[in-house]
């Protein structure tokens, strides 16, 4: 699912519909608030890409992107 590209973590999401994705991105702005460390997402109707780097460590990847992917994951598997 996660594939590491140009120094960040990347995953697409697709969904049944645009209320499914948000509820989606809804859970995980919670945990990835709880983390202290937020994603760079867009969202375009069943569809959310994320993609996650770590920008006070040079804008690589490190424990924190790994941390939030496998909650990432774990949420959109719960959830499909």
């Amino acid at each position: 699912m996660w594939i590491e590209k140009d120094n960040k973590l990347q995953a697409t999401f697709k969904f049944t519909d645009f209320a499914s994705a948000f509820a989606f991105m809804t859970e995980v702005a919670f945990h990835a608030e709880k983390q202290n460390h937020h994603p760079n997402w867009s969202n375009v109707w069943n569809t959310v890409e994320i993609h996650l780097t770590t920008h006070d460590a040079g804008n690589t990847i490190t424990e924190k992107d790994r941390n939030l992917a496998e909650t990432i994951s774990t949420i959109f598997n719960r959830n499909k």
